[in-house]
């Protein structure tokens, strides 16, 4: 079975708007109404959802091949820095304010990523604009 580059693509960039709707959802829920993270869908589908994301990353890396280079790197580090946020936003903070501080760095930490791979650029939105 072939896949096509682009539709991978644009599944992958649609698992990642969905994995930010739904953990700004969990964020709010956090802060206003936590009892809602215990319901069964809100524990099973941010996990489905964030393989679907991780597996089209995977066959994206292995199309572009080795030389892609360092921002990609920037990406998978920044992953690694949101996934912790996350966890310490989500469930691992021990104050109202350490969790809300850690949701705020987990988003910006996904906006960074983001800029990366818009900008192949592993300074993302710091990286200069050019203009010709």
């Amino acid at each position: 079975m072939t896949f096509d580059y682009a539709a991978v693509k644009h599944l992958h960039v649609a698992a990642a708007a969905v994995s930010l709707a739904l953990f700004v959802l969990r964020g709010c829920w956090m802060l206003a109404a936590p009892d809602m993270l215990r319901r069964g869908w809100v524990r099973v589908v941010p996990h489905v959802v964030d393989t679907l994301l991780l597996a089209s990353a995977l066959w994206l890396l292995w199309q572009i091949g080795p030389g892609a280079g360092a921002w990609l790197t920037a990406k998978v580090a920044g992953l690694v820095v949101y996934v912790a946020a996350g966890i310490i936003a989500l469930r691992g903070g021990k104050t109202r304010g350490m969790r809300i501080a850690a949701f705020v760095f987990a988003l910006a930490t996904f906006g960074y990523i983001v800029s990366v791979a818009v900008t192949k650029s592993p300074l993302g939105f710091l990286a200069p604009v050019v203009r010709l």
